[in-house]
């Protein structure tokens, strides 16, 4: 089987490498990829906002599967073009994927499921802002109801910082929303599952850090690093999410006549009041993807071909290794208000001999006399062990040894979880 796999993250990079281990697969074009990406399968260009530009890729190269990584090509509807083309695509719809491509919508859905999640309030106008955030009251949490890499959501104490944010999503026009909720108490949990619209393969849980600083301080980020899987997670955490948050889901989404088929990303806090879902993804998550595929058993391939083709129900349950994986992502100077990008990368080959690393390229680019940073988040320096505390060590000596001017880290990665 001939896998096209479409974007250029560290996301991109993990799946790719995990497709190659599965038999089944017996090439991998990515588009448009990155220099990690070129150095181990074919890269072809291509304008991931272009859905039809996908479908006509897909056709050109004889693909047999299409795995479409980041979101936006999703929500612009490029799995419709592939499967209007006859070719099998692991991606929702794009009306499925509004789930991610507007909470608002996500809100109704889960309402529809009976999912718990916070409550919370759609708003056009910043007067509705206002009176929203009085009637929850701080820390007040704002989002960006459509898609903003991560960045479009707010928590904070500030009733004037709250204001602003929400200013700013709503002068973008175009019927342009925001959504107001109450804060969700309790640390933060990803599950991801595998869906061909009617079955759910959930993964194992994940846990990452969204802000650019250690001990969580600083700006919201695209995500600085993670780690799986959750030693401390009740032991019935993902039969009970997959019971009362992604199975109901999923059938709420067939009910409507959009199937959701692809991966369904549950953002989950685990709160006092037991579980709620901070929000759902319509893809992979990029950084708990390096970190969740490092312990996968099953021929990723295989499986997601069998989502694809709506016959998940005949794989079974996934099977894992033991152990731990922690990933910690190089961001390049600057990230994320202004990253520099154009710095030579150094140590590359050294960090990859650290046994159980895996160094996955995000934003990399082949330069004259290297490879170079061309974006903000750089590098996922990607471990496994068999405790937390191996793979975080391994991780930490690989990212020691890779140099980048200007560019920083967390040092915190998982460090609680492994002191627990």
């Amino acid at each position: 089987m001939k896998v096209l796999v479409i974007g250029a993250g560290a996301r991109e990079h993990a799946i790719i490498t995990w497709l190659l281990a599965d038999e089944s697969v017996s090439s991998v074009v990515a588009a448009p990829g990155n220099a990690g990406i070129a150095a181990i399968v074919e890269t072809v260009p291509v304008d991931v906002t272009d859905a039809e530009a996908i479908g006509a890729l897909a056709v050109s190269l004889e693909a047999g599967l299409v795995v479409i990584g980041p979101e936006v090509p999703l929500v612009a509807g490029a799995a419709d073009a592939v499967r209007a083309r006859g070719i099998a695509c692991f991606g929702p719809s794009a009306e499925a994927a509004q789930l991610e491509g507007s909470k608002a919508f996500a809100k109704q859905v889960m309402a529809e499921a009976g999912v718990p999640t916070a409550m919370a309030r759609v708003c056009t106008t910043i007067g509705d802002v206002a009176s929203a955030l009085d009637q929850f009251g701080a820390p007040h949490v704002v989002k960006d109801d459509g898609l903003a890499a991560g960045k479009g959501v707010v928590v904070t104490s500030s009733r004037d910082e709250a204001l602003a944010h929400a200013s700013e999503c709503l002068a973008k026009g175009g019927g342009a929303r925001v959504v107001i909720e109450e804060y969700l108490d309790g640390p933060e949990v990803s599950l991801f599952a595998i869906t061909d619209g009617t079955t759910v393969l959930p993964l194992q849980p994940a846990q990452d850090f969204k802000r650019v600083g250690d001990g969580d301080a600083g700006p919201n980020t695209g995500g600085m690093g993670a780690y799986s899987p959750l030693p401390w997670a009740p032991a019935d955490l993902v039969a009970d999410v997959t019971a009362r948050v992604l199975q109901p889901v999923v059938d709420a989404m067939a009910r409507r006549g959009t199937p959701f088929v692809g991966l369904l990303y549950a953002g989950l806090a685990m709160t006092s009041r037991g579980v709620r879902v901070i929000e759902f993804n319509a893809r992979f998550g990029d950084p708990e993807t390096q970190v969740v595929l490092e312990n996968l058993r099953s021929p990723l391939g295989t499986v997601l071909l069998a989502a694809a083709e709506g016959r998940l129900a005949q794989v079974g349950p996934l099977q894992w290794e033991p152990g731990f994986a922690v990933t910690v992502v190089i961001a390049a100077e600057g990230y994320p208000a202004s990253p520099r990008t154009g710095g030579i990368i150094s140590g590359l080959e050294a960090a990859a001999e650290v046994v159980g690393v895996d160094v996955f390229h995000a934003g990399t680019t082949v330069a004259d006399d290297g490879i170079a940073a061309s974006g903000g988040r750089v590098l996922s320096v990607t471990a496994r062990g068999e405790s937390l505390v191996q793979a975080r060590e391994r991780a930490y000596a690989a990212v020691d040894l890779i140099r980048l001017e200007g560019s920083h880290h967390r040092r915190d990665i998982a460090a609680k979880a492994s002191q627990a």
